[in-house]
């Protein structure tokens, strides 16, 4: 099962199939990804190759899967944020599903807002 840091994790993800290494899935130390590939509290089963079977969208896997290589979050202009945040919170990748939460609100809030009001006084002096 668990292995040494540098070794690859085969994950069949809906039928389709991921490679990436330990060190990738465990980033996010609660996530179930992390969990998995530790063997820790989880058996899942594995296909004829030995790759993971995780009964997934393998649509919506691969944002998830990236933004635990890179740190950033990177969608296809028709991909569906709401599918991904499914996915990360499925997986329980706590910053993921901040960062589309907070997109998805800025979405919904266009930066059409009134620019700031100045207040100006003036004085006026006797002499």
């Amino acid at each position: 099962a668990a292995g040494g840091w540098g070794k690859w994790v085969r994950l069949n993800v809906g039928g389709t199939v991921f490679l990436t290494t330990r060190q990738t899935l465990c980033r996010e130390q609660k996530s179930f990804l992390s969990r998995l590939c530790q063997g820790e509290e989880l058996q899942s089963d594995r296909d004829e190759t030995g790759a993971y079977l995780i009964d997934r969208d393998p649509t919506y896997f691969g944002p998830i899967l990236n933004f635990l290589r890179h740190g950033k979050l990177v969608l296809d202009k028709d991909m569906a944020e709401e599918g991904v945040l499914e996915e990360a919170e499925f997986y329980n990748i706590g910053p993921l599903i901040r960062i589309i939460k907070d997109r998805m609100e800025e979405k919904d809030y266009p930066v059409t807002q009134v620019p700031p009001k100045h207040v100006y006084r003036v004085l006026q002096c006797q002499e």
